[in-house]
């Protein structure tokens, strides 16, 4: 890997890194949330760093480039993370409905009982 592109990665973790610190200490990221992306901007640093092995195993695995190697795995970092909101999101919109149903239940009875009074 060339130096810009190691220094293009570290800064950009780097970045990434004090964003989610930040934004857990300001209570608008919880920090099972931000766990991925903190593991992944370590994880970027450390191959930013120690390119050799990644080189290796680019090698090994017939990329005409390590960059190349990096982008696979990060593409596939982004798809991880992506798989498991998109498991959040179900289960959210699930109990939303859940509590949608509850609420219309509610107040189906206090119609009920305010015509029963009458």
């Amino acid at each position: 890997m060339t130096l810009t592109l190691r220094i293009l990665l570290i800064v950009c973790s780097l970045v990434s890194f004090v964003l989610c610190v930040t934004k857990i200490k300001q209570a608008k990221l919880k920090v099972v949330n931000s766990v991925m992306w903190m593991i992944g901007s370590v994880l970027l640093i450390a191959v930013s760093i120690f390119s050799s092995p990644i080189e290796w195993l680019a090698n090994k695995l017939g990329f005409m480039a390590p960059v190349n190697f990096v982008f696979l795995i990060m593409i596939g970092f982004l798809l991880v993370q992506t798989f498991i909101d998109n498991i959040r999101i179900s289960s959210l919109n699930e109990k939303i409905k859940e509590l949608d149903h509850y609420i219309a239940l509610k107040e189906h009875e206090d119609v009920v009982k305010n015509n029963d009074k009458k």
